[in-house]
């Protein structure tokens, strides 16, 4: 499945269109991503804002990270489900969680992210591409 991409949390309450592709899909497996997914690795698509539609009002917590910037973590203030990240550095795009997205998106990771911080039981496919930290920005969009 190709764009528009559908997804929505538990409950319904905060629902998205997008339509355009990602910018990428990575894991991230940073330990404010360990702790969001519950001990596991984020598994996110980096979209531009400008192709998205949200209905409903996600909540946002967010922390300065050792980088600087000011990361947020979106979610359903009704239900509690994960839906979004921000990062102060790239204002204009937003990454969605996979898991938010209807089913059939066929997106899946090409690379993963702060593998340097991945437990040791973590099974990282050795076919993507690999970072050890932070990996260099996407390329701007016009």
């Amino acid at each position: 499945m190709t764009t528009p991409y559908h997804g929505r949390c538990t409950c319904g309450a905060v629902s998205l269109t997008i339509a355009a592709e990602p910018l990428w899909v990575r894991q991230c497996w940073c330990r404010q991503c360990q702790k969001a997914a519950s001990g596991n690795a984020t598994v996110n698509a980096l979209f531009t804002t400008a192709a998205m539609t949200i209905t409903g009002t996600p909540g946002w917590k967010g922390y300065r990270a050792a980088s600087g910037n000011t990361i947020e973590h979106g979610f359903c203030a009704d239900c509690g489900t994960p839906l979004f990240g921000r990062n102060s550095s790239r204002p204009d795009s937003w990454v969605v969680r996979l898991g938010v997205l209807d089913a059939g998106h066929a997106l899946a990771p090409t690379g993963a992210i702060w593998t340097e911080e991945a437990p040791a039981w973590a099974m990282i496919d050795p076919a993507l591409e690999n970072w050890p930290r932070q990996p260099p920005p996407p390329a701007k969009v016009d």
